[in-house]
């Protein structure tokens, strides 16, 4: 299991200095990889007592335990972007975007885990319930697109924006078993965290998809993934966010194969009647 996946198996566990911890151990792991039990201790302002139980907790057996595990997983993601990365001949402005955003996209669909899909997928294909989807306002664009490619599967999904009083309105209709995709990363949209514990309250299922097993859309998610969002400039990448969004669209299209070939042959039939596409 992924260090990741651990942390967020007994996030509600953690007392106050070990969520310090377990967020440096998220945030560097380049610094638990290669570093001391004293500097991650100093990272997080903690007491070196305080690593040796977050790594217990974590079912390590000790503070190298867990070294040797997160060093595995940096090995695995780096290896093949460093391989790719003198590939690029666009200069080092180029090679600098490549080597992040390879690594953006490895990081994020290597912290999943077969089971998280298949019950996500379960929850996307159940023709009987609506989806929802709560962006942040950085990964509205995504978002968007996720929500176009699913609604041309299955009929029932939107994009849930607007103002507080619109926002409202959608959620007093959610329904006990209709699924709530929420994504958006640190510093959060209060309005999205707000819309999250609501629709828990009505009973919906809740996924989400954010840059941390501990921030607070993962905290009240029934399923939670990880996201890789580090960018070269000043804004975060929601590169790897859409990579896993993919995933989630074409293993859909797979599971709604009969439904979804004939509701995407009537949307094809009505662009052609129109003549509404042009292919040259």
């Amino acid at each position: 299991m992924q260090v990741a996946a651990r942390i967020t198996e007994v996030g509600s566990q953690l007392t106050t200095a070990e969520r310090r911890v377990a967020e440096i151990v998220l945030e560097r792991p380049e610094l638990v990889a290669f570093g001391t039990v004293a500097e991650l201790a100093e990272a997080a302002q903690a007491g070196a007592a305080t690593v040796v139980r977050l790594a217990a907790k974590l079912d390590f057996e000790g503070f190298t335990a867990l070294q040797a595990a997160v060093q595995n997983e940096l090995s695995n993601q780096l290896r093949p972007a460093a391989v790719r990365i003198r590939e690029a001949r666009g200069g080092v402005a180029v090679q600098r975007h490549l080597e992040r955003e390879l690594d953006n996209v490895q990081s994020t669909l290597l912290a999943i885990d077969e089971q998280s899909v298949h019950q996500t997928i379960a929850k996307l294909c159940a023709l009987d319930h609506s989806v929802l989807v709560l962006s942040g306002d950085a990964s509205a664009g995504v978002s968007l697109q996720f929500v176009g490619d699913l609604l041309a599967l299955r009929p029932g999904v939107e994009l849930l924006t607007g103002n507080e009083v619109a926002v409202s309105r959608r959620l007093s209709q959610v329904e006990p078993g209709d699924a709530i995709i929420a994504i958006d990363l640190r510093r959060y949209d209060r309005w999205v965290v707000k819309a999250a514990k609501e629709a828990k309250r009505r009973g919906a299922w809740l996924l989400a998809l954010t840059d941390s097993a501990l921030s607070p859309l993962a905290g009240l998610a029934d399923n939670s993934m990880v996201l890789n969002a580090g960018g070269v400039g000043p804004f975060d990448s929601h590169v790897g966010t859409l990579a896993l969004l993919n995933v989630l669209v074409a293993a859909a299209a797979e599971e709604l194969r009969d439904g979804a070939t004939e509701r995407l042959g009537r949307a094809e039939s009505a662009w052609s009647v129109d003549g509404q596409l042009v292919d040259r």
